[in-house]
């Protein structure tokens, strides 16, 4: 029998009423605001849980339907998850994770097991007081460090984290951190290559936070592949324990769907330990064409996981291009690639076949065939008005849905109402035929 009390005509089963009231006190809504007053129909006014109930109700928290609260429903397993999910703005995959030890889709939940959850989800509210705890390396360019507290929204930022996180060493932060999927405030934090054995210290907001030994470890990549005549990308595999972070941080989890899921403290899932690649941010390889001089290839931003797969893509330098013919070896300081080498050969430029306004400032471009992966990064496309005034447009990072992708004007510019503009890809990468694009 599922969790029924005693037996004893007493319920400890929750109800909605006595979830707003520990809602409201456990994540302060009182000095919270909703987006427009509401009017419960079902609740008096003087009813002494009718203030945590309309907070709950407006802050987007918890739900009313025309108008009703049905303060004295039970609440599912369900329910409480995704209330908790909303009140402490964190990913439903944690919050579910905190709850595995009882959760039933259809189960109504017990205050026992309310409590536990709540405070779980109590200390996983965000601090800006948050202090380290540990640091531990993964490998050469990741840490995970734990916090007694999550950080803030405005702490995660990239342009502050990176003065908060001070490292010795010359060692820098290279993206921001990111919380683990399943945690109270572990961080994958990405650094730039560390020196094996030296020692580090960590000053966090300037307070001594700790110190560690550089990681002698690289990730274990699988094959270098050519993807265009001046891109290849780098292969790593799940099944052979090697994971993007994205399926694993709690800002992602919703977008990766069935895809994501829970390291544990020692990075296994499933009794699998996994190496993670954090994130590519300015990293950088060096691609060698045999019996030639080595070249550095940057990598192409939000290309290392998409469409499904592991495949960080990496660009020579504008206007070089892989020579048909010749075979090229990749190395890194901080992977270890299985299969390094490929034969360079000639790729067809994508073609343009048609473009649209998307708003005054962006286009829709739309290829001939979709190419079935972010191809579109890093590139850029001309507008050209019949008085010769050129606006330049580049694509906005993971915006690809099929075979179109958006591009956006730079520097405030906008499309000018009446005028036809033709539109040429920038460099190589892709041709159009007449392609025009008119601003109604």
């Amino acid at each position: 029998m599922h969790r029924n009390g005693l037996g004893c005509g007493v319920s400890f089963h929750h109800i909605s009423l006595e979830l707003a009231s520990l809602i409201y006190r456990t994540f302060d809504l009182q000095s919270k605001t909703g987006d427009s007053a509401v009017t419960l129909t079902d609740i008096q006014a003087n009813a002494w849980y009718a203030p945590y109930a309309i907070k709950a109700v407006e802050t987007g928290i918890m739900q009313s339907v025309d108008g009703e609260f049905h303060p004295q429903s039970l609440v599912t397993d369900a329910e409480l998850e995704e209330v908790v999910s909303k009140a402490l703005k964190r990913d439903v995959k944690s919050v579910h994770h905190w709850m595995s030890a009882f959760y039933e889709e259809t189960g109504s939940v017990t205050r026992g097991e309310t409590a536990v959850l709540l405070q779980k989800a109590y200390q996983a509210i965000p601090s800006d007081q948050a202090r380290i705890e540990s640091i531990k390396p993964l490998n050469n360019m990741t840490l995970v460090i734990t916090f007694d507290k999550p950080l803030t929204a405005e702490d995660e930022v990239f342009a502050k984290s990176r003065t908060d996180f001070a490292f010795s060493g010359g060692l820098t932060l290279t993206n921001m951190p990111r919380l683990k999927t399943g945690s109270v405030a572990t961080y994958i934090v990405p650094t730039s290559v560390q020196q094996a054995g030296e020692a580090y210290s960590l000053t966090y907001k300037g307070q001594d936070a700790g110190s560690f030994k550089g990681s002698d470890v690289k990730v274990n990549m699988t094959q270098v592949r050519q993807v265009t005549n001046d891109t290849f990308e780098i292969e790593a595999l799940k099944e052979e324990g090697v994971v993007d972070y994205g399926y694993i941080i709690s800002a992602y989890s919703a977008g990766r769907g069935a895809n994501a899921f829970i390291l544990n403290d020692q990075e296994q899932a499933d009794g699998k330990t996994y190496q993670i690649i954090s994130s590519m941010q300015a990293r950088q390889v060096t691609i060698t064409p045999e019996n030639g001089e080595p070249i550095i290839a940057k990598y192409v931003p939000f290309t290392q996981s998409t469409d499904g797969r592991q495949e960080p893509k990496f660009r020579l330098p504008e206007g070089q291009i892989l020579k048909p013919g010749v075979s090229y070896t990749v190395t890194s300081e901080w992977a270890s690639i299985e299969h390094a080498s490929f034969t360079a050969k000639s790729f067809e430029a994508l073609v343009v076949k048609s473009a649209k306004v998307a708003s005054d400032s962006a286009i829709e471009v739309t290829l001939a065939q979709d190419p079935g992966d972010e191809l579109f990064s890093g590139r850029s496309v001309s507008l050209t008005a019949p008085d010769g005034h050129v606006l330049t447009a580049t694509y906005k990072y993971s915006s690809r849905k099929g075979a179109t992708g958006v591009f956006e004007l730079a520097n405030g510019e906008k499309l000018i109402s009446g005028t036809i503009y033709t539109l040429n890809p920038v460099g190589d990468w892709s041709v159009a035929s007449s392609v025009t694009v008119v601003q109604q």
